[in-house]
């Protein structure tokens, strides 16, 4: 018989010339000089582990920080992998951080200039900042404003080295993404993640084992929710994080820029940014499409779905409409699609090409445009013809509900009920109960209407007789 053996994650290696550096020129005297972080049971026995100044230079960026890694991810699918150990890759990385939330950075500063560094960093025994990388952009740009001594060290709490064996030796991969999803939660003071990059950050976690649910014990919100309660956070941040994701994958992938993720969004100040359009197609698009009851009453057949995705994909690419807000065309877009006039304008988006042909591509010295220009050009090539289409097909759902009368109304549900698609045996038999509450409901509507219709015939004819006797 075969059994299983009990294995550790892989450890994060520790570069032992680092981890000597950082050991020799550790110094203490920090307030507090001791503290308690949440890592492996320290919290729950109170280990309390020394503080430290380090000076600053010491200290690395991770790549693997959730703030980043839109921009971590695009630039390596680009360039190839980025070296935490080289000097001008940090440079690439602070660059990153100091982009992603000016505002926030200089409230940090500020906040350390005035006051001091309030919380300990939290880093490796070689010195890569698990917790603690916009402290040390922000101070390391003091330092640089005024060459004040302060601002040339850090205060940091060290994690285990690999002859630390009384603390169970050095983290491995999956505790260092506990350790940044604990203090990411713990957003105090700290600038928030913005959701695209959290949302890549979650789902850099599950691929090395830390599951969704994990992730989300670790926040003081849920951690006493019940059963039932918890799964119903669970699919709220699915549909909020990890759909979207996916939604935003398939587009990069159909325009032939899998993984770069910078040109949907570098932050919070992006004004070109595309993440809440992704957010609101996965919600009241994709969901929808993936359902055959939506399906039937858009009436589109399931070979016309992958239409649909690449004219939602095309509109949100195009991004800005006169007088509408994308976010808003993806809500409404299945309302639309009932509509057939309106969905016969909206299918010829079909026939705008997603690609730039070469020279399009290409500035006049033959250098390829980077992603971004390239949206910008295809936009000012497609903009009168996307948007004469989307705003025709609003044009035509606005029209009909001026149009909609009791009798249209009443011609639409019979002509859904007589369906082709409408076949009784195609119910499977867990929902043949639910399809005859259905059935009947719709016959005690259809009852109701013929009796109210019947009411108001007779009291026509009253009134009609009583004028003839006048």
């Amino acid at each position: 018989m075969t059994r299983n053996k009990i294995t550790k994650g892989p450890v994060r290696e520790i570069i032992e010339d680092f981890a000597k550096e950082i050991k020799s020129k550790r110094t203490r005297g920090a307030t507090p000089s001791v503290d308690v972080i949440d890592f492996r049971n320290w919290v729950s026995t109170g280990l309390e582990q020394k503080v430290y100044y380090v000076p600053t230079d010491l200290l690395r960026f991770r790549k693997d920080n959730g703030r980043i890694a839109s921009d971590v991810l695009s630039y390596e699918k680009n360039n190839g992998p980025l070296s935490e150990t080289d000097a001008e890759d940090q440079k690439i990385l602070r660059d990153f951080l100091e982009k992603k939330d000016p505002e926030k950075t200089e409230e940090l500063m500020n906040s350390i200039e005035q006051g001091t560094q309030r919380n300990a960093a939290i880093i490796t025994a070689d010195g890569f900042l698990i917790n603690g990388n916009r402290r040390k952009m922000a101070i390391e740009k003091l330092w640089e404003k005024t060459q004040k001594k302060d601002f040339q060290y850090m205060k940091v709490i060290i994690l285990p080295d690999s002859d630390d064996k009384d603390y169970g030796g050095p983290p491995t991969i999956k505790e260092i993404e506990q350790i940044e999803n604990r203090y990411q939660l713990q957003s105090e003071g700290k600038s928030e993640y913005y959701n695209f990059d959290r949302a890549l950050s979650m789902r850099r976690k599950i691929e090395i084992g830390m599951t969704l649910e994990e992730q989300l014990r670790d926040d003081p919100r849920y951690i006493n929710k019940s059963k039932k309660e918890f799964n119903a956070v669970l699919r709220k941040f699915k549909a909020d994080f990890l759909e979207p994701l996916e939604c935003i994958d398939d587009y990069l992938e159909l325009l032939g820029r899998s993984g770069l993720y910078h040109t949907i969004s570098t932050g919070v100040t992006d004004r070109e940014g595309r993440w809440q359009a992704f957010l609101d197609f996965s919600k009241h698009v994709r969901k929808k499409l993936r359902n055959e009851a939506h399906l039937i009453k858009m009436g589109l057949e399931e070979d016309e779905i992958g239409d649909v995705e690449e004219i939602a994909f095309k509109i949100i690419r195009k991004r800005e409409f006169p007088g509408m807000k994308v976010h808003k065309i993806m809500r409404d877009l299945p309302k639309w699609l009932e509509n057939n006039e309106a969905k016969e304008e909206l299918f010829k988006l079909l026939d705008i090409d997603l690609t730039l042909s070469n020279e399009e591509s290409k500035d006049e010295k033959g250098q390829e445009y980077d992603e971004r220009k390239k949206d910008q050009i295809w936009n000012s090539k497609n903009q009168n013809e996307i948007i004469h289409h989307v705003k025709e097909a609003h044009s035509k759902v606005e029209r009909m509900k001026e149009l909609e009368t009791p009798l249209t109304l009443l011609e639409a549900a019979l002509k859904k009920l007589q369906h082709k698609d409408m076949k009784t045996a195609s119910v499977a038999p867990k929902d043949m109960t639910r399809a005859m509450k259905l059935a009947q409901d719709v016959k005690m509507a259809a009852d109701a209407l013929e009796s109210e219709f019947y009411h108001h015939k007779k009291n026509i004819k009253k009134l009609n007789g009583k004028n003839r006797k006048k």
